[in-house]
């Protein structure tokens, strides 16, 4: 994503002359398929489509090698001692790069779809293959498989049978001549709380080019100067307000118990696909007690939509340390690697909330950390 964002930029000052895409990856590889490099005239250039092994070689004959067009060519990253260059120093794949000018009213469409993900709005694209002396020819759909852009040497059945809605990035299994992609908008996190401990998190987060949204109730704290990374700052404490949506992450973190469980009964009343809830675990397990009351739900139901304590087990002591271990749980949830072990269960929130009620927490400004 971040790359995305810079390649857009590049391409806006007008100097670029090759995109590459790497189309296919056979073994291991440092970058997957749909990463990119754009690179100027001058053979300054943005993104990557290896761990830097392959990018010198490919920015030195780029130029050249689009001289009639777009191609395709292959790199081995396999060690091999007996090489000229051994690309890769035995980085262990093979990968095959899509390499197009930039001039080009389909270059053009692809950076333009990037554009508009970037902005919210997700794009897919299927690209065929420069082969046999056919150029190559790109399609651009919207997310309800709407035609965006065609180019002119593509027919209107051949379009028509290319399934985009449900596309990954790879070559088609149906077809291996036709490249797909999808670009996704950027992953939305709201952090709800402006603490100094929020500032990590949102440093983090923007790192990765996610959309950060911050709120907090207290005007004092949400302020812009306060996350110069987050795209929108709120003075605010109600979820309405916000706009979360199924795809988004919340990370709850405001340091006041009031605020965290009107915000937690909103948050459960809705449909974020991650929620976070800073704080050990008596705490966490009385909020969730208080919000499934509020609600009228079962414990049970509101702990499968929480993840609490907030943040991978990953040691370390500090909000620095903090923040990595709650970004890093959102990208595991994010790629479908997290799991459940991040939760309570209604047999530990009882047991939580049988050492003591809510007292301790109600006019204070402490969540502790992200202990488990």
């Amino acid at each position: 994503m971040v790359d995305r964002g810079r390649i857009v930029r590049r391409f806006g000052a007008g100097a670029a002359r090759v995109l590459v895409t790497l189309v296919r990856v056979e073994g291991s590889s440092y970058r997957r398929p749909g990463a990119h490099l754009l690179i100027d005239a001058d053979g300054a250039y943005s993104g990557m489509i290896s761990g830097g092994c392959l990018e010198a070689e490919v920015v030195r004959k780029a130029e050249w090698m689009v001289r009639a067009g777009a191609v395709v060519e292959r790199y081995s990253t396999l060690f091999d001692d007996t090489a000229e260059i051994p690309f890769g120093i035995g980085c262990g794949g093979v990968v095959d790069l899509l390499m197009e000018p930039a001039n080009t009213l389909e270059c053009r469409a692809v950076v333009e779809a990037m554009e508009t993900s970037l902005d919210g709005e997700e794009r897919r694209v299927a690209t065929w293959l420069p082969e046999d002396g056919r150029p190559l020819a790109r399609a651009v759909f919207d997310a309800d498989g709407r035609v965006v852009f065609a180019s002119e040497s593509l027919g209107t059945a051949e379009i028509a049978s290319v399934q985009v809605t449900n596309c990954v990035d790879g070559i088609s299994s149906a077809d291996s001549r036709i490249y797909f992609e999808a670009l996704a908008a950027p992953q939305r996190l709201f952090v709800l709380g402006a603490g100094e401990d929020a500032k990590p998190v949102v440093t983090m987060a923007a790192l990765l080019g996610w959309s950060i949204t911050v709120a907090d109730g207290r005007t004092q704290l949400a302020l812009a100067e306060r996350f110069p990374e987050a795209e929108r700052v709120l003075a605010t404490a109600s979820v309405t307000e916000l706009g979360v949506g199924a795809a988004d992450a919340v990370v709850l973190m405001t340091h006041s118990y009031e605020q965290d469980r009107a915000l937690l009964a909103g948050l459960l009343a809705g449909g974020p696909g991650y929620i976070g809830l800073l704080g050990a675990a008596h705490r966490s397990s009385l909020l969730i007690g208080d919000a499934a009351a509020m609600l009228g739900r079962s414990v049970a139901e509101c702990c499968e939509r929480v993840w609490a304590p907030v943040g991978l087990d990953l040691g370390g002591d500090g909000a620095e340390a903090i923040a990595l271990a709650v970004v890093a749980e959102v990208q595991a949830w994010r790629q479908d690697k997290l799991g459940t072990a991040c939760r309570l269960t209604a047999e530990e929130v009882a047991r939580q909330i049988a050492k003591g009620g809510a007292a301790r927490y109600l006019q204070t400004q402490c969540a502790g950390g992200a202990v488990k």
